[in-house]
Parts: structure tokens; sequence; C-alpha cells
């Protein structure tokens, strides 16, 4: 199995069907060998039904369903249990990360041990932004998850990430919300592996699960994951 495409889906049923299609669709084209894993966690609305009855014919696409929530970290980390491809890689269900960027980004795990999508690198291309003070909360987080964590990268929260499987060997990911990007990317850096921001061409999902009320959380369970030495 060359991919695993993980992606976690909480109450996505306008959007899972339309973003499955297009990974799907150029996946197959590629000739790489992979899977897609929904993982499904505590929801309420129709989106595992939607990807149980598009998966009937299609082996390359298989839900997990868990019936309590686990967060966006949580899911993935499940995900990763649950992969078998010498290539890991999760996106958002929105798609807001292409699936021919996302090729582009496995392409480069021939020089890279993981590969990051960038809305903030030189050759970004931003089609459509969110509300100002979710801008402008995201810039402040992204300035203290550098000052903390000295990991030097413009963008750690777009939503399409890849890397090599042994990348994540004996890495104990304890982070299960949106902060878990942070975590992953400080740990595969503290074991001096590389990581590459791919600028890619991004739009904002409308209906995104993520709030800034979330943001106090997301900075507590931070704090505890840079305290904490295990790995």
């Amino acid at each position: 199995m060359d991919i695993s495409l993980i992606i976690p889906a909480y109450n996505e049923e306008d959007r899972i069907l339309k973003t499955l299609r297009e990974y799907d669709t150029c996946l197959k084209k590629s000739k790489l060998s992979y899977e897609i894993l929904v993982i499904t966690d505590g929801v309420k609305d129709n989106t595992a039904k939607i990807v149980r009855n598009f998966s009937l014919d299609r082996k390359t696409i298989i839900l997990h369903e868990f019936p309590n929530r686990l967060g966006k970290g949580g899911a993935i980390i499940m995900g990763f249990g649950l992969s078998k491809g010498k290539f890991m890689g999760f996106v958002d269900a929105d798609a807001s990360v292409s699936p021919e960027d996302f090729l582009k980004m496995i392409h480069l795990l021939d020089k890279y041990d993981c590969v990051i999508a960038s809305r903030r690198t030189k050759n970004s291309v931003v089609l459509s932004r969110p509300c100002f003070k979710r801008r402008i909360a995201s810039s402040l987080f992204n300035v203290f998850v550098n000052l903390i964590f000295f990991l030097g990268i413009h963008d750690t929260q777009c939503g399409a990430k890849v890397m090599k499987k042994e990348v994540l060997s004996g890495i104990n990911l304890m982070t299960p919300g949106f902060s878990f990007d942070v975590e992953l990317l400080w740990k595969i850096k503290k074991r001096g592996y590389s990581i590459k921001e791919f600028g890619v061409i991004w739009k904002f999902g409308e209906g995104s699960s993520f709030s800034l009320k979330f943001a106090p959380e997301m900075f507590i369970s931070l704090m505890k994951a840079r305290l904490n030495r295990m790995e």
C-alpha cells in the first residue's frame, strides 16, 4: 500500500461526498495504491451513512465509526493506528486543499520526511478567506506556536499533511483537538526529521466545525504537550 489518507469527519454530511469523489478520482488516476480512511466520531447527522453508501462499490474507501467524540486530533491518531500505507497523510473534510496539490505533496516525500500544506509560503494562493477575527486569531496563534515550540513553520494549521510511516514510529501523540498539528510537527522535528512547507491553492471551507471558542482549549492543550516530555 503506497498511501493511507485519513479524513476526520464530524458532522460533514454537506461536504464529505464531494471531497471523497475528488480525492478518490485523483488518487486513482495517479496509479498509486491507496486507501482513504474516513473517521467519524460521535456524529449527529448522516455523514457515516453517506460514506457507507459511497464505499459500497469502492474498496479504496473505508469507514471507521466511533460512537464518542474524539476531536480532530483523536480521530487522526485513530486513523494512524488503522493505516497500512508506507506514506500516511490527512486532509480536512472540506477539501480546502485540492487532491492535485495533495498528490504533489506525496511526490515530495522522495526528498523530505514530512510535507505540509501552507497558506503562507511564497507560492501559496488563497482564493477565499475566513472572517477578519479568525485571520487575526490564526496569526496570533502562529506567533505563539513559534515562540513556544521554535518550529520555524509559517503555517502549522493548514488542513493537509503527509509523511513517511517511519516518522510516526514511537511517537506518543496526546492532543485530541485542533492543536494536534502542532504537537505532531514538534515531535517530528525533535526527532530530526525534515519538514517541507508546500504552498497550495487554498480556499476557505464554509461550515467548518472549528470555532474561536476553542482557542483557550488549544492554548492549554499545547502547553500541556510542551511541558510533557513523553515521546
